[in-house]
């Protein structure tokens, strides 16, 4: 007997769309689908926010979720602009991206994305 998970090919497409729609090339997309495949938690997560529009904090990593890790995702692009604040040009579809990546990354390497995450987006980071 064979098992299909239907809404793993329904995320995958929508990861496709939703990556070329940010401007994110295929190494990009495939290795955060591959991180989405490795942790249930963080699939699930995805799912969620594919069919939600928002971020679920299930998920998290030495206390921080996705929401923490977006909003710091968002600074750091405020920062990067010089704006201090949050444009119409900011794709939030983009940082939800990079959110879920950078929660990949934290989880296998906990003390350098904490590091990033308590010092802040200062333009000393970029």
């Amino acid at each position: 007997m064979i098992i299909f998970d239907a809404r793993r090919v329904k995320a995958y497409e929508r990861l496709k769309e939703l990556a070329a729609l940010c401007g994110r090339d295929e190494a990009y997309r495939e290795e955060l689908w591959e991180e989405l495949l490795k942790d249930a938690g963080l699939m699930g997560a995805f799912m969620y926010y594919l069919d939600e529009k928002s971020l679920y904090d299930g998920v998290s990593c030495e206390g921080y979720g996705l929401t923490d890790v977006y909003f710091y995702q968002l600074r750091r692009f405020d920062v990067s602009k010089d704006i201090g604040k949050n444009s119409p040009e900011c794709a939030k579809d983009a940082l939800v991206l990079d959110s879920f990546l950078f929660m990949a990354r934290m989880k296998r390497e906990p003390e350098k994305y904490v590091r990033l995450l308590d010092s802040g987006p200062g333009m000393d980071v970029f």
